[in-house]
């Protein structure tokens, strides 16, 4: 299989950034996307809302429909499933996207900052793996994608952000959980990082790092695209990088991605 066309996904906070990539990436190919994010309404300082990247998909070339969903409501997440279903008769796909960052270390992480990503993250990604699986299930080439990094117990990852990689890594453990459970039942449950920092709105979120020194989204989305056209059944419980895969499908200059080609790219975190 080399294309998306007819599949269904359910991407989540996929309103902008990687998300909204991965989102346009399916739709040049003719798929339906949900997109399940919080943003309903314009915000001055993120731009893109579920409506904004909803038409972006349908004048991309596919179906859009556009779900407010927290992913840490359990009412709100089975209830855009659903949705899902009601409108394209399935789900094929399910990216984990979402996630919330707070690169500090244990003193200077508010209570409510460490519960947000914990319940974002690991919790979300295991709540809509949850929800879409039954429906993951009965397709015919099921994947779940989660952007999250190969598993380390590395103390350098640990030591300077500890409510952020624990976060973090609780999306690659759930991925490998799912990934033992229903592997061997067909689906496809896979991670995928970038090599490279990626210029979205998470990058203000690095002191000292500027949006020159990463990737475009697209890169993810391409990689993203490779991944998920591939046959389900015996893939699972990989930890794939972005330019490893893009390689894997013969694409060996990733220049054209770079925001500024002239200024060094920086390694994302979690990788050697």
């Amino acid at each position: 299989m080399t294309t998306l066309s007819g599949k269904t996904l359910f991407i989540t906070g996929a309103s902008r950034g990687i998300g909204l990539a991965i989102a346009l990436r399916a739709a040049r190919d003719g798929a339906n996307v949900a997109i399940a994010a919080k943003s309903a309404v314009p915000n001055p300082k993120l731009p893109g809302t579920i409506h904004t990247a909803a038409r972006a998909v349908t004048e991309a070339g596919g179906q859009g429909l556009a779900l407010q969903c927290d992913i840490r409501e359990e009412d709100q997440v089975r209830a855009a499933v659903a949705a899902t279903v009601d409108t394209f008769g399935g789900i094929d796909i399910l990216v984990n996207n979402a996630s919330a960052i707070w690169l500090r270390g244990t003193l200077d992480t508010p209570i409510k900052r460490f519960d947000l990503m914990q319940q974002v993250n690991a919790r979300g990604s295991f709540l809509c793996a949850q929800a879409c699986l039954p429906h993951l299930l009965q397709a015919p080439n099921p994947h779940i994608l989660t952007l999250c990094p190969p598993p380390s117990l590395d103390p350098k990852w640990w030591g300077p952000h500890l409510g952020y990689t624990l976060a973090k890594m609780g999306m690659s453990l759930v991925t490998l959980g799912l990934a033992a459970e229903f592997g061997p039942q067909g689906v496809a449950v896979n991670g995928l990082w970038p090599r490279t920092l990626i210029a979205t709105d998470a990058l203000n979120m690095i002191p000292g790092v500027s949006m020159a020194n990463g990737r475009k989204p697209e890169v993810m989305a391409d990689a993203a695209h490779a991944v998920l056209v591939r046959q389900a059944a015996g893939f699972s419980g990989q930890f794939l990088i972005d330019d490893q895969v893009l390689a894997q499908a013969g694409i060996t200059d990733l220049s054209g991605y770079a925001i500024e080609p002239s200024q060094p790219l920086l390694p994302d975190l979690f990788l050697d």
